[in-house]
This record gives C-alpha cells, sequence and structure tokens, in this order.
C-alpha cells in the first residue's frame, strides 16, 4: 500500500494580495486606538470578509471567493485639530445599526459599539507610493460603509497564531511618521 498518492484537486491560490474593488459583507473584527513612533493617533478597523455567506449566489465573486480576507482601515487623527473625524463615524454607526440619537461616552464605548457588527463595506483597489515604491493597496472611506443585506452573522473566525494584525509581530509597533500621512 502506498504512502500517499499525488491528488492536487483541492489545491488552492493562496494569494493574498489586494482585493478587488468591489462591495463586500464584512465583520468589524477589532477596533483599536494606536498611534506612531511620532504620536500621530489612528483609530484602527480591522474588517474581515465574512465566512458564512458562501452559499449566497449574488456574493460568488466576492465573499464566496475571499472569505476571512482581512483589510484595515486607519482613521486619523486631524493634524490640525487633533481629533477624529466624527461625520465620517457617523456613516460606520449608522452602516451597523446604532440607534439615532444614542450617546457614546468614550472611545473605549465607541469601539466596543464597533467590534463584532457587520456591514456591507465598499472596497476600492487603488495604488500607493512610498520612497519611491508604488504598489496596490485596498482603501475603505468611512462613507463606503451600508447596512448589511445580511445582518445576522454567523462568521466563524478563524484561529491566528497569536501575532496582532495591525503590527504583525507580538510585540512591535506600526512605524508611520507624519510625513507619511496624506493630510
Amino acid at each position: 500500500m502506498a504512502f500517499l498518492t499525488t491528488d492536487y484537486k483541492e489545491n488552492k491560490s493562496n494569494d493574498y494580495g489586494v482585493l478587488p474593488t468591489g462591495n463586500y459583507e464584512m465583520i468589524i473584527a477589532k477596533a483599536q486606538e494606536t498611534a506612531t513612533k511620532n504620536g500621530a493617533e489612528s483609530l484602527q478597523l480591522d474588517l474581515i470578509v465574512r465566512n458564512d455567506l458562501d452559499g449566497v449566489p449574488a456574493l460568488a465573486e466576492t465573499n464566496k471567493k475571499y472569505h476571512n480576507r482581512h483589510v484595515f482601515m486607519d482613521n486619523w487623527k486631524r493634524k490640525a485639530t487633533n481629533q477624529y473625524d466624527m461625520q465620517g463615524f457617523q456613516y460606520i454607526l449608522d452602516a451597523i445599526g446604532v440607534p439615532e440619537g444614542t450617546q457614546i461616552n468614550s472611545i473605549e464605548d465607541f469601539l466596543n459599539i464597533l467590534t463584532g457588527k457587520v456591514a456591507k463595506v465598499y472596497v476600492k483597489k487603488d495604488k500607493n507610493e512610498y520612497n519611491g515604491d508604488v504598489s496596490d493597496v485596498n482603501r475603505v472611506a468611512p462613507w463606503n460603509f451600508s447596512k448589511s443585506e445580511y445582518p445576522q452573522s454567523n462568521h466563524q473566525f478563524k484561529e491566528t497564531s497569536g501575532a496582532d494584525p495591525f503590527t504583525g509581530s507580538n510585540n512591535s509597533t506600526l512605524d508611520v511618521s507624519d510625513d507619511d500621512l496624506p493630510f
């Protein structure tokens, strides 16, 4: 009896490049506030393409094809005011179904409200130039959030190796200088 017989039909490409431009049903896996070494503060969202919608034919080219993929969204405090764009947050809160007139008392409360919520998110494939290198990136703007067509989530989170998806490791910090920020 053979130890192994080759059978490649289950092999799949593990291309982790940027997502194609389109609308994706996503879950906000994590929301956190961070700062660069130079003190620029950001609210970061870790958005994951939901894996519980593979059976929906309309999502075959988005969610089924790219489920479990992460898209990171940074919301930088404005240099001039040292404040976040609160109007931008309104789009996200509306999309995840927070009732009109809800008071949110702290950034911690805001982060807790966001975490685990679902929304339909328009993700754009774009070019980014940094130090002369041009690369493909995904961009998400707050006004690109809308209510999910599938508000009940059965998304199953994949186990991770313990690495922080925002930094790529267990202990390091994201190194972005103020000069790198677009505003």
